[in-house]
């Protein structure tokens, strides 16, 4: 009896089985991706026009990503 499976199979690892982002890294775009929702649904509430919202947001969010990296403690690599 012989089974359908393939041996190519696609895995959420890499090829040498490492995962695609650190988990440091996804916390810090995580992190930087929900500051920058706030910050731009808070200007939003201001009044202020809606591409001003964004602008915000994106800028906020990109400014806490090297603020974040340093912040968030990283375990060291053996």
């Amino acid at each position: 009896m012989t089974t359908n499976q393939n041996p190519h199979q696609s895995t959420s690892a890499g090829p040498a089985g490492e995962p695609f982002l650190s988990l440091h890294t996804a916390v810090v775009l995580l992190a930087a991706t929900i500051i920058g929702f706030v910050l731009g649904g808070l200007t939003v509430l201001t009044g202020a026009p809606v591409a001003a919202a964004v602008i915000t947001g994106i800028t906020s969010a990109g400014v806490s990503i090297p603020v974040l990296r340093s912040l968030i403690w990283q375990k060291p690599s053996r």
